[in-house]
């Protein structure tokens, strides 16, 4: 049996010594930024790309990878008669998925695409459970039924802080954003399903924490954590606090840092995701 390669996109959040460390490959999406191109994570950075963002009159645009890049990597993994494996962020927020798609009915690779129906660390979740698996010699069959079981025992919330972004973009209002400034109220969704569904608004960091703890208590109750991932756009007034409640009991299964500026673009500034899974 050969070898299964492990690709995924720039939105998981995945770290260079992981990439390295489980021979994973990362197919990066896009920004443009008046009028330039950035790849995101290489000429682009996280923590940098929200400065950038504060400047601009209009909103950066991302874009999924061509349907050719994908294809010249999955001909090159596979050349050997290996196979690969990818697992993309959620189809319902990006095109990545259908491109992967694409590219594997013309490639001359055996090539299994997988919608991971998340992004940021919930989507790292399914990744880093595939390379593992895959280092171990495991079988196409029992790496997708492995994911399968880990999507169903994943949860992601996001947090926004700001809703001007979300005004830029064309998903509300100029007066719903002037409300919610006045109330300083702060959305809470969750990607069940794969897409934004609102399930909660607080008026506060602090009530967002303790939404976020709560939930995480309820869901994990008499299960084994196996995961757990905070990301944020300078979101730390919730980021932090929330980490330090993490620790308390799963500090070793602790993921935390910048989110993608692809995700980024969307929230804006002052936004975190929360994912953990559970076996």
């Amino acid at each position: 049996m050969g070898k299964i390669h492990i690709v995924t996109d720039s939105t998981s959040g995945i770290s260079e010594a992981e990439v390295k460390a489980l021979d994973i490959h990362i197919v990066p999406l896009t920004i443009q930024m008046d009028g330039k191109t950035y790849i995101d994570r290489i000429d682009v950075k996280p923590e940098a790309f929200l400065d950038q963002m504060a400047t601009l009159k209009d909103l950066p645009k991302s874009s999924q990878p061509a349907v050719g890049v994908f294809e010249e990597l999955f001909n090159e993994l596979g050349k050997d008669g290996d196979e690969v494996l990818v697992i993309t962020m959620t189809g319902g927020m990006s095109g990545t998925n259908k491109s992967a798609e694409a590219a594997a009915a013309i490639s001359e690779s055996k090539v299994t695409v997988v919608d991971s129906r998340f992004i940021s660390y919930a989507l790292s979740f399914q990744v880093i459970e595939a390379a593992k698996m895959a280092q171990a010699g495991k079988s196409m069959e029992e790496i997708v039924a492995r994911l399968d079981h880990v999507r169903a025992n994943t949860h992601l919330f996001v947090i926004i802080d700001t809703l001007e972004n979300m005004v830029k973009g064309g998903r509300i209002g100029k007066a719903t954003s002037l409300i919610g400034s006045l109330l300083n109220i702060k959305p809470i969704a969750n990607l069940a399903g794969g897409e934004y569904n609102l399930v909660s608004k607080v008026r506060s960091y602090k009530s967002a924490v303790k939404y976020l703890s709560k939930q995480f208590n309820e869901d994990t109750a008499g299960k084994k954590v196996l995961g757990v991932g905070i990301e944020h756009a300078n979101g730390l007034k919730m980021a932090e606090p929330l980490a330090e409640f993490i620790k308390e009991n799963h500090s070793d299964e602790l993921k935390f840092g910048f989110t993608s500026p692809i995700i980024s673009t969307h929230t804006g500034s002052g936004a975190i995701g929360f994912s953990y899974y559970t076996e």
